[in-house]
């Protein structure tokens, strides 16, 4: 089994404040991109700030609108093997939300090489030694200093 996961997620800035009134047009909007039947949850958390998550096949999205701030936070999951079909839900939000300024991240997930997957650490250990020297080289010093 290959497994080609992506996952996409997308800040809309100043989006239009009319794409805000009505959580089961924005549904329609998801669903007529995923390809099979979405499992879709809205959540209206306070009349400022909705939710919308959904399961579908191989795949998973979260939405969160805030209308005040005219700002929608989306998260695209996949492991389709259309590689290409984050990047047609984030066109068909970019359409329906019409921002102003966009910020998107794309990863990819799922990396079952072989080589290692451990971030790598490299720790200096000089600078350590030469405070702990100039520490000792004082303490010395001192007590001679107490000798004479």
């Amino acid at each position: 089994m290959k497994l080609s996961a992506r996952q996409l997620t997308l800040d809309l800035y100043n989006c239009s404040a009319e794409t805000f009134s009505d959580i089961d047009e924005i549904k329609d909007v998801l669903k007529s991109v995923v390809g099979s039947e979405p499992r879709l949850t809205a959540e209206s958390m306070d009349e400022n700030h909705f939710a919308i998550i959904g399961a579908f096949e191989g795949g998973h999205i979260a939405l969160h609108g805030y209308s005040e701030l005219r700002y929608v936070a989306v998260d695209i999951f996949t492991c389709a093997e259309d590689e290409s079909e984050p990047e047609k839900l984030s066109k068909t939000l970019r359409q329906f939300f019409r921002p102003d300024k966009l910020k998107s991240t794309f990863l990819k997930r799922g990396d079952f090489g072989k080589g290692d997957i451990k971030p790598k650490i490299k720790t200096k250990v000089a600078p350590l030694r030469k405070v702990k020297n100039a520490g000792a080289k004082v303490v010395n010093k001192l007590v001679r200093g107490n000798d004479k």
